[in-house]
């Protein structure tokens, strides 16, 4: 098999085309803080202990949380850095169709 593109295209041409670092930088930056909200919210308990009795082993209730929170943080990042790359799909498309 070839390894070479039709047109000289490299997958890093691609990646910046479509803004993905940047997407990257600021999916993060989202998931980041929405799971530092969620983990303080459960330290915190603004609104009082969750109710119920449950046990945690081995890390305990904090650090189950603090898990949870960090997929919260990722599966957040993941979704904005897919939503903004779509939308710079969509309008790169839409450049190219307007330049022809």
């Amino acid at each position: 098999m070839s390894e070479k593109r039709p047109g000289g295209a490299s997958l890093s041409a691609f990646f910046t085309a479509l803004d993905v670092r940047r997407n990257a930088t600021i999916g993060g930056g989202v998931g980041l803080a929405v799971g530092i909200g969620a983990y303080l919210f459960r330290l915190l308990e603004p609104f009082g202990p969750f109710t119920g009795t449950r046990e945690y082993p081995v890390i305990g209730p904090e650090g189950w949380f603090l898990l949870l929170a960090v997929v919260l943080a990722v599966t957040c990042g993941m979704l904005v850095t897919i939503a903004l790359t779509v939308r710079s799909a969509v309008r790169r498309t839409r450049e190219l169709n307007d330049s022809e």
